[in-house]
Order: C-alpha cells, then structure tokens, then sequence
C-alpha cells in the first residue's frame, strides 16, 4: 500500500523551495491531480478550503518512497504547514484524508491539509492553480 500526500502550494516541484526538496527526497511524484475545494491567495502562500461546489484545487500526488518513514515524514510536514496551536492563536491548517482526483478518471485517497483560519476578505484563486495565478500577476505587472 502506497501512503500518499496532496500538495497544491509551495510544496509542488513548480516552487522549487526547500520544501519541495524535502517532498522529493522522501516522496515520489505520482501524478498531477485535483481535489474539490477553493484555494485562497494569503500573500506568502495560498490557503485551501474545503468546498463541495463546482471548484477543484490542482496539484500534485506524491507517494512515500520507504514506508516505515511515513509517521515520521507525515510529521515534519504536519511542522512545516502549522497544523499545532502557536502563540500566534489556533492552528493555521488541518491534515484530512482527501478524494484526489487523477488526470485518467480514477481517484486516489492522499492526505492535504486545509487551511483552519478564517480566509474572509483574501482574494480567491479562480483556476485552483496556485502556480498559474502566480505567473499571471507576474505578467500583469
């Protein structure tokens, strides 16, 4: 059985950051995908929230490469993406089991994490796609 992860921001090989390269040394790219739900840009990165309408959340699926390393990989990034209360308040996401759906018509379950603060007032990413609503505020400079 392959454990697998969500990721749609900073997390995705379109980034490049340092945390991209943690997701490969320890994950393998699976497949682009697509998860039901509404993404949110916070500024310095973007924020999904679950939704059962019409709007879809592009990303990529990644499988773990050792499983006996899931709990503990599953954990750094539960660390990076805040999902623990802070002296900031509340925690600023949530880890869900998703329905992740794949470019052939099959689905995948693979754990994402949702944004848990409030996005009232952020301007929606209308494509879902963290990496092209970049590039095109970029171009529109």
């Amino acid at each position: 059985m392959c454990h697998r992860i969500f990721v749609y921001g900073s997390l995705r090989k379109g980034f490049n950051s340092p945390a991209y390269q943690y997701i490969s040394q320890y994950f393998d790219f699976e497949s682009n995908g697509r998860i039901r739900g509404k993404l949110y840009d916070l500024g310095e990165y973007p924020a999904a929230v679950p939704d059962s309408a019409d709007a879809f959340i592009i990303g990529e699926l990644y499988c773990i490469k050792q499983a006996e390393e899931f709990e503990w990989a599953l954990a750094q990034l539960d660390d990076y993406e805040g999902i623990h209360e802070d002296e900031d308040g509340p925690a600023h996401y949530r880890r869900e089991l998703v329905t992740v759906h794949l470019p052939d018509g099959t689905d995948s379950q693979a754990w994402a994490y949702w944004y848990a603060r409030s996005v009232e007032g952020m301007p929606v990413v209308p494509s879902g796609d963290i990496l092209q609503y970049l590039q095109e505020k970029l171009n529109n400079r």
